[in-house]
């Protein structure tokens, strides 16, 4: 039996997926007792269990083969990052309680830069998990493919998506989630000793320019990359609600100075199949045209 965080997420739910089709009984841990349904008629065991509730999280926890844990995404961390430290906390708390017999980690690429960004909050999960009396690996994704979701409605209605990361003809480490999913999955069926911190990037590194090609070839029509001024992100942001943006701002900073990177470049990351241009197809089709 393997436990499986965030299953209702895109990571958690391929992780899970892959382990169903590799004949594994697997339990998923869901916050909301709505999405059952569909792991369930995959023949999953369901536990429910919230990251803030170190009872719940121990039983889910119990009496696996291994465990993939992950933290919910904060975008807009309090000054010090309250909140992750708050989860993380709960989350040792259990894992120490319920001693799975290994634990694959969802990390980031950057979680070893020692600058302030919004990425030092999976470095401190790292640091609180790495000393634990059980196996444990880290698996350090790239930037998500995904996150070009939220350039679909530009890329169709003006032909255009903005872009944080600059220049726009610079490549940057990027992965599928889906491949993130498949490898977290590989790293629990695999035998595990001590502490391990797994690289995961995509079959090739991509540049902004490369996103707005994918989006042209999925759409079949012009789209192009724009630059979002450096000296416009803090109102952009606090106008998208933000109250903290300096950590994301930093954390653009380190990807495009580029010390937010992978270890002598990824030369030693393991990488994933699924390339930008079918990543970008299947945002596209998961939003068709008349939904916006």
């Amino acid at each position: 039996m393997f436990a499986v965080t965030g299953a209702t997420g895109k990571v958690g739910g391929a992780v899970a997926r892959a382990l169903r089709d590799a004949g594994k009984a697997v339990r998923v841990v869901i916050r909301d007792p709505g999405k059952v349904e569909a792991w369930a008629a995959r023949g999953c065991e369901i536990a429910v269990a919230d990251i803030h509730d170190t009872v719940s999280l121990t039983s889910a926890f119990a009496s696996v083969e291994g465990a993939f844990v992950m933290l919910p995404p904060l975008f807009d961390p309090s000054p010090g990052f309250p909140e992750a430290r708050k989860m993380i906390t709960t989350l040792r708390s259990a894992l120490l309680a319920a001693k799975p017999a290994k634990i694959v980690v969802l990390s980031t690429i950057g979680a070893d830069a020692v600058q302030p960004n919004l990425l030092n909050q999976l470095k401190l999960l790292e640091e609180a998990l790495a000393d634990m009396p059980i196996p444990v690996s880290f698996l350090r994704a790239a930037w998500f493919m995904e996150n070009a979701v939220w350039d679909v409605a530009p890329a169709r209605a003006d032909g255009t998506i903005p872009s944080y990361l600059q220049p726009l003809d610079q490549s940057f480490p990027m992965v599928s989630s889906e491949d993130v999913g498949c490898c977290a999955a590989e790293l629990l069926l695999e035998t595990l000793r001590g502490y391990r911190v797994v690289e995961l990037e995509g079959p090739r590194r991509v540049s902004p320019n490369d996103i707005a090609a994918a989006f042209a070839k999925s759409l079949g029509q012009n789209v192009k990359a724009s630059l979002v001024a450096r000296d416009t992100w803090e109102t952009l942001f606090r106008d998208q609600g933000m109250q903290n943006p300096a950590p994301r701002i930093q954390m653009l900073d380190g990807f495009n100075a580029g010390w937010i990177d992978f270890v002598q470049h990824g030369a030693g990351a393991r990488k994933g199949t699924i390339t930008i241009d079918q990543a970008i197809a299947t945002l596209v089709r998961g939003m068709p045209a008349d939904a916006g």
